[in-house]
């Protein structure tokens, strides 16, 4: 045995002492000394975003990166409310022009069928450049260093900063007009193109064109090949598009939609330099991860720096993004809030988001309480309510948030979540005979009844509470009728004593054996009713309790619910297939106008027909005409009179049960400044200003060690050495024998 195993034991002890005390000091997520910098720290939720693709793009968990690094034309002023468009990339906004069946200009008066075409001439800001990317490097002739990649050459790159060489250039008019044709593509998802295509001159006939243009592209490739040559939307003009100047665009749009101002103002309107499309379609590009999805290349105040799946993200300042001055102006009281003390200096104020994922809600809490996220999420609006929530039930818990100084601002803003029918599903969905609608019509009114928003979201879930929907408008909006007086949906309310109550389960019953189901069970083969329930998350104690809700409020009519939980990604893919029966989902407004909301049940916009928004794939001829024609509306008589007659139409169809309209609130730590709830406005890192000095202060004050336990365990450390020194010296004195001589005996050589 080699006498020094006791002191070998007696320092590895020590460095765990050592080592442990070390931890005791520093208990942050994050590497030493971050704290200190001038870095945002907020957390995503169970996977990456899926699509950071400016056409792709359309989920509410990908605006916290979308909007920090794309530009569209247009965007909303932070303060003001009622929300106010203003410029972006464009110089101005500006107001269309129409031409009627001969071209000849109309007045900004003339009635919506005099109108052919609606015509906006935007023109572009001098002097934006694009973030750093290899896709505009080129070598002295002016020729493009990265654009004719071999795999070989590509090698085990996996992100644009493994280039040598970074190139940009100034943004143009004919970034938009790519951008524009670019919805017209085979390769990815294309959410809006149907909406786009219904009023973009041409943009229908130009997608037949692109289709019919690929499938030359790609004949005698493999179906499933990743590679596939570069789509250059360059080649083919479109009429509805197209730029006068290096700086003037002009759209040009059939007939009047008034709300195209509001797309503009989106990251489907950002610019697509044809480069970064053309690079990112190079072999072996899909393979390495490298495409828009991951690596998007923008004019925004941010770019990509890091995107490690699942796990981080990062976006740092982008060096060649000019600065905009924060705004001066806003509501009455923004001023007493301080959200004017940074009035006129050029933003964005902060260098760096460091986006870590958390995948659940309570040690996501706990790091915001520690300081360490600046803000839970950037793009959620309903940690505020959640927090100020867990105050009103804690008098322990308020005094610590006081004592902290979390700033909570809540708002009501434009939003709803919802329970939908997939109306193409053969038990919940619209049906194929007269007789069969009216059967499932019926099963989805009993259910809507059966589902007591009012007691889930109004009393049980209180921190995503909110105020049940009678219709698919919320508050706020022009035609919404919601809270006026005692407008209801009739299928699942009634007046009572002058009051809005929900109707009975019997009379949901009641319904629902007219469907076919008595007690839950199939009329015709006694087989109960089973219906599955598609959620948008992986299961955890919070969504399990909401989920175990659901399921009861089914069971009150005898109808089992089957739960059917999968992260985002996998729950879009499903949506998409159509293979969802009964969903829950939710909506962020794009823009504050009712059509917005309505567009989500209007046929041509179904998600699994068409790749739109509507999610119930529901269809109604007389709901779709409506729809069209509130497309040409301003505010106004008819304009309510349409609204009106659409609520009814899908009040009685129910696609949807309502659901509610969330309470609107953010949370942030007491060094970060200028935080505004917002559902609109999507670029808000760049508003916000953040304390570093203060944030270290506060993180070591909060997150002081706690010191005997380290003290204990290293006095256990060392009676555990001391008593295994002794057992060895024991051990070592028992088995020691006295030597004696040994006789040896002298080998003579003969």
């Amino acid at each position: 045995m080699n006498p020094r195993f006791p002191a070998r034991i007696a320092k590895g002890l020590a460095l765990l002492a050592s080592a442990l005390a070390v931890v005791a000091c520093n208990n942050s997520p994050y590497p030493e000394g971050a704290a200190a910098k001038n870095t945002l720290f907020y957390s995503f939720d169970e996977r990456s975003p899926r699509y950071l693709d400016p056409t792709a793009s359309y989920s509410n968990n990908e605006t916290a990166y979308t909007y920090q690094i794309y530009e569209p034309l247009y965007g909303y002023h932070y303060l003001d409310r009622p929300y106010r468009l203003i410029p972006k990339a464009a110089a101005e906004v500006v107001r269309p022009y129409y031409l009627d069946k001969s071209g000849q200009r109309l007045p900004d008066d003339a009635a919506v069928e005099q109108i052919a075409q609606s015509v906006y001439d935007i023109p572009i800001r001098h002097g934006i450049m694009y973030a750093p990317h290899p896709a505009f490097a080129k070598n002295e002739k002016g020729e493009y260093l990265y654009h004719h990649l071999t795999r070989a050459q590509l090698g085990d790159k996996r992100s644009p900063w493994d280039f040598e060489q970074q190139g940009t250039r100034e943004l143009v008019a004919d970034d938009f007009v790519y951008a524009i044709k670019r919805h017209a593509t085979t390769r990815i998802e294309a959410p809006v193109y149907a909406v786009f295509a219904e009023y973009v001159l041409g943009l229908k006939a130009y997608g037949a064109k692109i289709k019919a243009e690929d499938a030359k592209l790609l004949a005698g490739l493999p179906e499933d090949i990743q590679d596939k040559p570069f789509l250059d939307f360059r080649k083919w003009p479109l009429e509805g598009a197209e730029a006068l100047d290096p700086h003037l665009l002009r759209i040009r749009l059939k007939g009047k939609y008034p709300q195209w101002s509001y797309w503009m103002a989106m990251p489907f309107l950002a610019p697509v330099p044809w480069e970064a499309d053309a690079f990112y379609a190079q072999p072996g590009m899909s393979d390495n991860g490298l495409s828009l999805n991951q690596w998007p290349v923008g004019t925004g105040a941010y770019m990509m720096t890091e995107f490690i799946r699942d796990r981080r993200h990062v976006m740092k300042r982008n060096p060649n993004f000019r600065g905009e001055p924060y705004p001066c102006e806003g509501e009455p009281g923004d001023a007493k809030a301080g959200l004017l003390a940074d009035c006129g200096k050029l933003m964005p104020f902060i260098d760096t988001l460091y986006v870590t994922i958390e995948k659940e809600k309570v040690p996501r809490k706990e790091k915001f309480k520690q300081g360490y996220f600046d803000v839970p999420e950037i793009e959620r609006p309903e940690w505020g309510v959640d927090f100020r929530n867990d105050a009103s039930n804690s008098d322990e818990v308020k005094k610590l948030y006081d004592e902290r100084g979390f700033k909570f601002p809540l708002s009501t803003d434009i939003s709803n979540w919802y329970l939908g029918f997939n109306m193409l599903d053969p038990v919940v969905g619209r049906g194929k005979t007269p007789e069969e609608q009216e059967k499932h019509r019926k099963l989805r009114q009993a259910i809507s009844i059966a589902i007591d928003w009012e007691e889930g979201y109004g009393r049980i879930f209180q921190n995503k509470g909110g105020v049940t929907a009678q219709s698919p408008l919320p508050p706020g909006l022009f035609g919404s009728r919601e809270g006026q007086g005692t407008f209801h949906d009739p299928v699942t309310h009634k007046i009572v004593d002058g009051k809005v109550v929900r109707r009975s389960i019997n009379e949901a019953k009641k319904l629902l054996a007219e469907a076919g189901y008595p007690d839950g069970r199939d009329a015709v083969t006694g087989r109960p009713l089973v219906l599955n329930y598609d959620f948008q998350k992986a299961v955890t104690p919070e969504s399990k309790t909401e989920n175990d809700w659901m399921v009861r409020q089914f069971a009150k009519l005898g109808i089992q619910l089957e739960v059917r939980a999968t992260d985002y990604n996998q729950f879009q893919d499903k949506i998409l297939k159509g293979k969802h029966q009964i969903f829950w989902w939710g909506w962020l407004a794009d823009y504050p106008d009712a059509e917005n909301f309505l567009f989500l049940l209007y046929g041509p916009n179904s998600k699994s027909k068409s790749n739109g928004e509507n999610t119930a794939n529901y269809e109604n001829p007389e709901y779709d005409k409506l729809y069209r024609e509130l497309q040409t509306l301003d505010d106004g008589s008819r304009k309510q009179e349409v609204i009106d007659e659409m609520v009814a139409i899908v009040q009685q169809d129910a696609p949807w049960s309502f659901g509610y309209f969330p309470w609107g609130g953010l949370a942030f730590q007491q060094w970060v400044y200028n935080g505004k709830p917002s559902i609109l406005i999507r670029d808000m890192a760049k508003y916000y200003r953040i304390d570093p000095a203060l944030r270290v202060a506060r993180q070591a004050e909060w997150n002081k060690p706690t010191w005997w336990p380290i003290a204990l365990l290293v006095a256990l450390i060392l009676a555990l050495v001391w008593i295994a020194r002794r057992g060895y010296q024991a051990r070592q004195r028992e088995t020691a024998v006295p030597l004696r001589p040994v006789a040896v005996a002298a080998r003579v050589a003969p």
